[in-house]
């Protein structure tokens, strides 16, 4: 794929960001067809994104850690798309539900890299990318997307859709979550006051620390390397919730905290 190709990609993919429009397929001539230009043609875009907006990418999200999303895309691992900080907001944060096509909730195990995790002769594992991670977040991502069926729009033109994110809402940090088992951590979504949905961190590649370890092995692949100060959100811990304009939501993570959001 071309550099043109991928420049008229990034740009089509923005203006539909911009312009709320949906779509079944992005057209043919400037369709990804592999990652590597999937991931050309999401950092073009975002940069059209942060032209337009302003901020700065802050992190990470991991896209399809469940296996039913890798399933419903076809696709043997996860991909990644980039926190940006116009699209990022402390909890008990009030969004209108205008600026979304669609609001598909996602409760999330957050973390914030505490040190830069330098390249490795061998791939990062839980244990050994553990040293390099600070702080956990409870959090919630708000998935946004242009395709009228995502899971038939194919893993690269979702991840040059910088892997459909929309938004990230994230609680207070929690210091202490090496003491606590997340793959048997429970993550429950309130809805109006109404329980909708639980699951726990093992839905995540088994654990979220196996999330981050992917995430750094994946990154160099394309450039990047996880930095000191990213975030990074691993993925929903179980059924997504379908949002509606008026709904308030709050996502318990236990000990480790909470995360409110509600759309207006």
């Amino acid at each position: 794929m071309s550099q043109d190709l991928i420049d008229q990609a990034a740009t089509y993919l923005a203006t539909m960001r911009f312009e709320m429009l949906t779509v079944d397929a992005l057209p043919e001539a400037i369709r990804p067809t592999n990652l590597t230009a999937a991931y050309q043609t999401q950092r073009r875009m975002v940069g059209q994104l942060l032209a337009k907006r302003g901020g700065q990418p802050i992190g990470y999200k991991v896209a399809c850690t469940s296996a039913l999303a890798r399933e419903a895309l076809r696709v043997p691992h996860p991909l990644f798309g980039q926190l940006l900080s116009f699209s990022t907001f402390s909890s008990s944060a009030t969004l209108p539900a205008s600026d979304f096509t669609v609001r598909t909730i996602e409760p999330e195990f957050g973390f914030q890299v505490a040190q830069d995790v330098p390249e490795s002769n061998q791939p990062y594992t839980a244990e050994s990318v553990a040293e390099f991670v600070g702080d956990a977040f409870p959090s919630i991502e708000i998935v946004n997307h242009r395709f009228n069926d995502w899971s038939l729009a194919g893993a690269p033109s979702i991840a040059a859709d910088n892997a459909i994110h929309g938004a990230w809402v994230y609680g207070k940090p929690f210091a202490n979550w090496r003491a606590l088992d997340l793959a048997a951590h429970e993550a429950v979504l309130t809805v109006n006051g109404k329980i909708e949905r639980r699951g726990t961190g093992a839905a995540v590649l088994d654990h979220p620390l196996n999330v981050i370890a992917w995430l750094a092995n994946e990154l160099p692949k394309y450039g990047k390397r996880l930095k000191r100060g990213d975030f990074i959100t691993t993925g929903v811990v179980c059924d997504v919730y379908p949002a509606q304009q008026g709904d308030t939501m709050t996502a318990d993570f236990g000990v480790l905290g909470q995360v409110e959001l509600a759309f207006v």
